[in-house]
């Protein structure tokens, strides 16, 4: 008989319980984005923008742009453009013009902001090691390749 409460008890397969776990994760990870935005006179789409342009480097191998963070986020130009002018503004980014087609700006996360985010954000650094420190390698795998093929589902639904 399955249980209705989240836990390691429910099976593996039970979409409702993946469903409550993600929330879940989700709303601890805004509730953590929120705290910094609001401590550092942020929005919240700000924290956001600022996720997108530091991982764009990783997942593009690029760097992140205007249009781009427009349709990541799916916003309007006016609001890309709103944020990108508090986040400059606040010194966590800067736009630089691509050598090559001097129309093309390029985002960057500033160094020094991004060495504060990386301190306000250490305790979920250190919760996320504990808690794959708990798998093994094979796991940890498996976990990265379902959260890979959940990402790419969900995009493309977009």
């Amino acid at each position: 008989m399955q249980s209705d409460r989240q836990g390691p008890d429910r099976p593996a397969s039970d979409l409702q319980g993946y469903a409550v776990l993600l929330r879940t994760l989700n709303m601890e990870f805004n509730r953590i984005a929120h705290a910094f935005a609001q401590a550092h006179g942020l929005h919240a789409t700000d924290v956001h923008a600022l996720a997108a342009i530091m991982d764009a480097s990783v997942t593009d191998g690029a760097p992140m742009t205007p249009s781009r963070l427009r349709e990541r986020l799916n916003l309007t130009s006016g609001a890309v453009t709103a944020c990108l002018d508090r986040l400059e503004h606040a010194g966590h980014i800067s736009r630089t013009r691509d050598s090559a087609d001097r129309r093309v700006v390029h985002l960057h996360y500033n160094p020094r902001a991004r060495m504060l985010a990386r301190q306000y954000f250490s305790p979920l650094s250190r919760s996320t090691e504990a808690a794959r420190s708990r798998f093994t390698p094979a796991e940890l795998e498996t976990i990265a390749a379902f959260l890979n093929a959940l990402n790419l589902e969900l995009a493309s639904e977009r």
